[in-house]
């Protein structure tokens, strides 16, 4: 297959997210990140992967302020960002339409607008028709779906993922793959989104970032070359195996 330019190309000269000279050192003295530098800019969909335990959710959780930095310093250029967990983090007593109502309901958005919004989110999901079932009554792919349309809904300039799909079933995750790079397409957020999974990243990223072990730092910026959305059978192709193989390599030599 033939690679092509993204249909949008990040806006030159703006950056959603910077990242410059991060350290991150946890009480117990525990070093997590060393010297960590990245940008994203509007329209980049970027993905780290890296060994366990080297840091990726604590990138994360620093990106989204959750956790402090104790050296360099980070720049959020976002008038709203949403995170999306590793679980759905729903809640149980209300409907799927209720859950993607809560933000802005928070922002005090009136209930007409928000009921429309969120109607517009599930269905941009797939979840048309869905909106009355409670997570109970939701497999996990639609619980996850759920949690994405609730992140979408923010209309968020950033949008961070610590592995949301990892406890899908193989089946689950490809179809939520899919999905997410196609509503990735439709809204061109900036993208960070973390994983252990290098075919994942290959497939839904702009570019991929490869993390060394503990203290974790880049160790290799790998761009993806092709258009969205990404057809499903992309992922047979034989660039896809070589671009996937040049990051697989580059994590298994600072592993």
């Amino acid at each position: 297959m033939a690679a092509t330019a993204p249909v949008h190309p990040p806006v030159a000269g703006e950056q959603t997210l910077v990242l410059d000279g991060v350290d991150k050192t946890f009480d117990t003295g525990t070093a997590a990140l060393t010297d960590v530098s990245l940008t994203i800019a509007p329209g980049e969909f970027v993905s780290v992967v890296g060994p366990s335990g080297c840091g990726k959710s604590t990138l994360l959780r620093l990106a989204s302020g959750l956790e402090k930095v104790t050296g360099g310093g980070i720049t959020v250029d976002a008038s709203a960002t949403s995170y999306v967990f590793q679980e759905p983090t729903l809640l149980e007593w209300r409907s799927a339409q209720r859950n993607v109502e809560l933000v802005p309901e928070l922002r005090g958005v009136p209930a007409a607008e928000r009921r429309e919004r969120a109607a517009q989110a599930l269905a941009l999901v797939g979840l048309e028709g869905f909106e009355r079932q409670h997570p109970r009554a939701l497999s996990g792919g639609m619980r996850m779906r759920v949690s994405i349309a609730r992140a979408l809904v923010a209309e968020p300039d950033l949008a961070l993922f610590d592995e949301p799909f990892g406890a899908l079933d193989e089946i689950t995750r490809l179809k939520m793959q899919t999905e997410l790079q196609r509503l990735f397409a439709l809204k061109q957020f900036a993208g960070l989104f973390i994983t252990h999974s290098v075919s994942e990243a290959v497939y839904l990223s702009t570019r991929v970032l490869v993390m060394s072990g503990r203290p974790g730092r880049i160790v290799a910026d790998v761009p993806i070359p092709w258009s969205y959305p990404r057809p499903p059978e992309l992922r047979y192709e034989p660039e896809f195996g070589e671009i996937a193989g040049a990051v697989s390599a580059a994590l298994g030599e600072h592993s």
